[in-house]
């Protein structure tokens, strides 16, 4: 067991370069993962890469295919998956927000058929729970800010950071739901049978 690399999932964008960046400061060198290739599997020393889309990292994770994976605490809450949390990176820092357009603000005290749209129906679904709403989810997977200005929906539930994507299609914050970072991820599995090598990489990262 002691032979076989750490498996790492890691998403493909920003968060990919800024983890790339925490490891090399922990010593681990992940460089390969930021060359110009098409590789999805790639061997760093002691840590096999493998480069996932953002909302896949959990599952591969939970399921075992990697022993650690870095993930938005936004795509831990809306899959719900059984893992644990070791360590929050400090990354990847924004927010999950509820906004609406600028010139049509919905009044939550009217009787009006209120529709929201989102990446996030889960997220949606327990925030208008909490808040005690009733409205309609409508589940979307890109070009969310586009909903409310052809009417596909009142409001929107997504990530941003500074706001300005908002700003420019006439859309404004009505509520912040959380705050999100990018966090590291472990397999309970994993965690039993490689826990000395687990250990020691998360006590790096925490100092890096």
């Amino acid at each position: 067991m002691s032979s076989q690399p750490l498996v790492l999932a890691l998403p493909k964008g920003r968060i990919l370069e800024e983890s790339a960046a925490i490891f090399a400061r922990a010593g681990y060198d992940l460089s390969p993962v930021l060359g110009d290739t098409r590789k999805l599997v790639l061997d760093c020393g002691p840590i096999r890469v493998l480069v996932l889309r953002s909302s896949d990292v959990p599952t591969y994770v939970e399921h075992g295919a990697a022993d650690l994976g870095v993930a938005g605490s936004d795509v831990l809450v809306e899959h719900a998956c059984d893992l644990y949390e070791p360590l929050d990176l400090g990354i990847g820092v924004c927010r999950m927000i509820v906004a609406e357009r600028a010139d049509a603000p919905v009044d939550d005290r009217s009787q009006m058929h209120v529709r929201y749209a989102s990446k996030y129906p889960r997220t949606t679904q327990a925030y208008l729970r909490r808040r005690g709403l009733t409205a309609e989810v409508i589940e979307l997977s890109g070009a969310i800010e586009l909903a409310p200005l052809t009417g596909l929906a009142d409001r929107i539930v997504d990530i941003t950071q500074t706001g300005e994507t908002l700003r420019q299609n006439g859309l404004i914050e009505h509520e912040t739901i959380c705050e999100i970072s990018s966090v590291i991820i472990a397999n309970r599995v994993a965690l039993k049978l490689k826990r000395e090598r687990i250990a020691r990489l998360l006590e790096a990262l925490a100092l890096s």
